[in-house]
């Protein structure tokens, strides 16, 4: 007989987002990128590849761990062997003085960081029934965007003492301390014997995309999606280098622009959300990238701090919206059995945009590596070309993605 799951067990579960989040945000978005760039002098392009590469290892590997997951029902002890490695080499990231051998370390935590949340998300049916798996995972959700503003407070004090190479170690430790009720508190609902069929992962996925492929209103929109979250995680990764090396932000400013804007991603989500149930799927996506086209502009025409500071709650506004749009739009495409599938779909074109839009805006900074500000003005420049072409190709689908839906 299976247990249901307790309170405990929820609240565990969705702590381990507020954990997660803390690496995301003080390493990915904000120590890590200046620590390469600023306190080491590296090129953007160094960056670009640490992260694109390990990211091109997750998506290669995401397909074996998916199946390992659904084959043996066995979630818990990968999730913690990939959450204590990744924590292991963030914590190194700040005993190191080399440049390679941190972006080394880099690789391998941002890879079990990612590697993991495959296992995070398969647990959801461990502390959720049916009937209330959406309310579970905004849980979650919620405590993610506060635990990346708490990683921002508690990390802070320890970087005005020591500099960014002190931010990893604490980070470290508190992504850790937040996971391990998720460790202890959540357990596998229906473990089998580990045996599972490598290949067999491959031949789903191949399967999974063909499917796609008979249904070209939503192949389309997966098109659409890889484009924006080519600008959205872009974005992620090099905007604190950018209110830096622009803009002239300290520390302390470009810690609260970033808190700033996760307030304003909170709303996005609550607002679009609002939007998708009383305006509709099309209407609310097409607003997001709209938000992300103003967002851009204001960053890339701000000759200073004053119209900078606006950026940040509107491309907030665009953060927490994009991902709230495009789940709606997936379940809303995709045909009655088939959700699940594509949504492993989706899942696979927002992890090759993690790939590919760094290594545009890394290149860029590198060809024009001796125009000082104005490269990074260039990059940016790139992704409101990306943004105007997203916008046009989605309003070409508006009609075919009204009659799907309908079909549907």
């Amino acid at each position: 007989m299976i247990k249901l799951p307790d309170k405990r067990a929820i609240a565990s579960w969705a702590f381990y987002d507020f954990a997660n989040t803390i690496f995301s945000m003080n390493v990915i978005s904000l120590y890590f990128a200046l620590w390469v760039t600023v306190d080491h002098g590296g090129q953007d392009i160094l960056y670009s590849i640490a992260l694109s590469s390990s990211m091109f290892a997750v998506a290669i590997s995401a397909p074996i761990f998916g199946t390992i997951s659904d084959q043996t029902g066995r979630r818990c002890f990968p999730l913690t062997l990939l959450t204590i490695v990744s924590v292991l080499a963030t914590a190194f990231i700040g005993q190191t003085d080399q440049l390679w051998m941190g972006l080394f370390l880099f690789v391998i935590a941002n890879y079990c960081y990612q590697s993991a949340l495959v296992f995070y998300n398969g647990m959801l049916p461990s502390v959720a029934r049916q009937s209330n798996v959406g309310l579970i995972s905004g849980y979650g959700v919620a405590l993610g965007y506060i635990g990346s503003i708490a990683g921002l407070l508690l990390v802070e004090p320890f970087v005005d003492d020591g500099g960014r190479s002190a931010a990893f170690l604490p980070t470290a430790v508190l992504f850790f301390v937040f996971a391990v009720p998720c460790f202890l508190f959540v357990k596998d609902l229906d473990p089998k014997p580990f045996n599972i069929n490598v290949s067999k992962s491959f031949q789903t996925l191949k399967k999974t995309v063909s499917n796609t492929s008979n249904h070209l209103v939503l192949l389309k929109f997966f098109v659409v999606h890889f484009l924006i979250l080519d600008v959205v995680n872009t974005i992620i990764a090099f905007m604190s280098v950018y209110a830096n090396k622009v803009i002239g932000f300290d520390g302390k400013q470009i810690t609260s622009f970033l808190i700033l804007s996760t307030v304003f991603a909170m709303l996005g989500s609550l607002i679009i959300g609002w939007l998708v149930k009383h305006k509709g799927t099309v209407f609310s996506y097409n607003l997001v990238l709209w938000i992300w086209l103003i967002a851009l502009t204001i960053i890339v025409i701000s000759p200073g701090e004053s119209l900078f500071w606006v950026a940040g709650p509107i491309a907030g506004v665009g953060m927490g919206g994009v991902w709230v749009a495009s789940r709606a739009m997936v379940v809303e495409l995709s045909p009655p059995g088939k959700i699940g599938e594509f949504f492993g779909i989706y899942s696979l074109a927002g992890k090759m945009a993690s790939i590919i839009g760094p290594l545009i805006w890394g290149g860029i900074v590198w060809v024009f590596q001796d125009t000082q500000t104005l490269k990074y003005r260039v990059a940016v420049g790139s992704l409101i070309l990306i943004t105007l072409v997203t916008i046009i190709f989605f309003n070409t689908l508006k009609k075919q993605i009204k009659t799907s839906s309908t079909l549907n």
